[in-house]
């Protein structure tokens, strides 16, 4: 029986039409053998498959003025091209998508790391059951809201934590073991590093790629992790007054459909449901509106053919709707535009 090929990263990016210039939102697999889109991530039948054999990246793409961190995929007969929402995460589908094709010409299996060679990992030890074990919402690896120099870190945990987590499981004898077998795990992309101390381990300069130690943090990639800045101490007492409500609030610029005017809006992130509503800054409990998240696909953009420059310039970003619907907002600065993205990526995810 012959093996499907292996799942190595899936999510929602912005894809061009092949025929005509629209971007819409697909629900994209990354394959050992090519890439797999979908309309939903729910759908059974992908609306295509792209063969990575033969196929060549161009990353980045700057055929498109308006629509930033896009790359190209290009086989004999097509090129196609996908946006992601911010920088990380396209240097991400990048840096897999080229390994797959250089595994592919090197007539290799996908692995980022020869793992098991160098750390003399036994074959009986199964890192994707174990994995699957470690996301397990009641018995696996608890994911928490850690706070470390001034940022705050969701859904991720200790390293200790998963030391912990593998000695109570009965997965090894001692720590040390521990170590190695977090290690694998982490070479496999079943981990990612969280903040400065463990991606410093995970580049080689600890004597371990994965540490066993408490301010040291993980997490799952497919898990919504995201990372905010604490700007003052009134944030912190206003994220802790709505914990679990609300999770990010402020002001943007939004552009509106029929006059495609825009006006500074009061928006307001909440987690469950998944709605941004948005509210007149000048007062008032109603909202004046709502953009409903799930399955939605959000990405930035760099400016707009419709927008006088004097409104809206930069740090632009869209959201597209599951029913098909585009909205336009605009950040006060590059980095509050990512940590938008990067919390409605969050509750589009995980809300309902």
């Amino acid at each position: 029986m012959e093996r499907e090929p292996r799942r190595i990263r899936e999510g929602y990016l912005v894809k061009k039409g092949s025929m005509f210039n629209t971007w819409k939102p697909m629900w994209v697999v990354l394959l050992e053998d090519g890439i797999e889109f979908y309309k939903k991530k729910i759908d059974n039948s992908p609306k295509g498959m792209i063969p990575l054999k033969g196929s060549s990246l161009t990353c980045p793409c700057q055929d498109f003025g308006k629509r930033m961190f896009v790359f190209k995929l290009a086989t004999a007969k097509q090129e196609h091209f996908f946006q992601a929402a911010y920088l990380e995460e396209r240097d991400a589908w990048v840096r897999d998508i080229k390994k797959a094709i250089q595994c592919i010409e090197g007539g290799q299996k996908f692995a980022r790391k020869s793992t098991r060679r160098s750390i003399k990992l036994p074959e009986t030890i199964n890192l994707s059951a174990l994995y699957l074990s470690m996301k397990d919402p009641e018995k696996g690896v608890k994911e928490l809201k850690l706070e470390k120099d001034k940022k705050v870190f969701n859904h991720c945990f200790a390293g200790t934590s998963v030391i912990d987590w593998l000695v109570s499981s009965n997965s090894i004898r001692n720590r040390k073991e521990g170590l190695m077998l977090a290690s694998s795990l982490l070479n496999e992309g079943y981990l990612h590093p969280a903040g400065d101390t463990s991606k410093a381990a995970a580049e080689g300069i600890s004597d371990t790629p994965f540490l066993d130690l408490p301010d040291a943090y993980y997490y799952f990639p497919d898990s919504g992790f995201f990372c905010e800045g604490n700007s003052s101490d009134e944030d912190v007492v206003l994220k802790e007054e709505f914990r679990g409500i609300v999770v990010k609030q402020g002001c943007l610029l939004k552009q509106g459909h029929r006059r495609k005017n825009w006006k500074v809006r009061k928006f307001v992130l909440r987690e469950d449901p998944a709605y941004l509503h948005y509210y007149d800054p000048a007062g008032g409990e109603d909202p004046l509106g709502a953009i409903h998240l799930r399955g939605c696909v959000v990405s930035a953009v760099e400016d707009m053919p419709d927008a006088k420059k004097h409104e809206a310039d930069s740090n632009l970003f869209e959201i597209i709707t599951a029913n098909d619907v585009h909205y336009f907002l605009q950040a006060a600065a590059s980095t509050e535009r990512t940590e938008w993205i990067k919390a409605i990526q969050l509750v589009a995810r995980t809300g309902k």
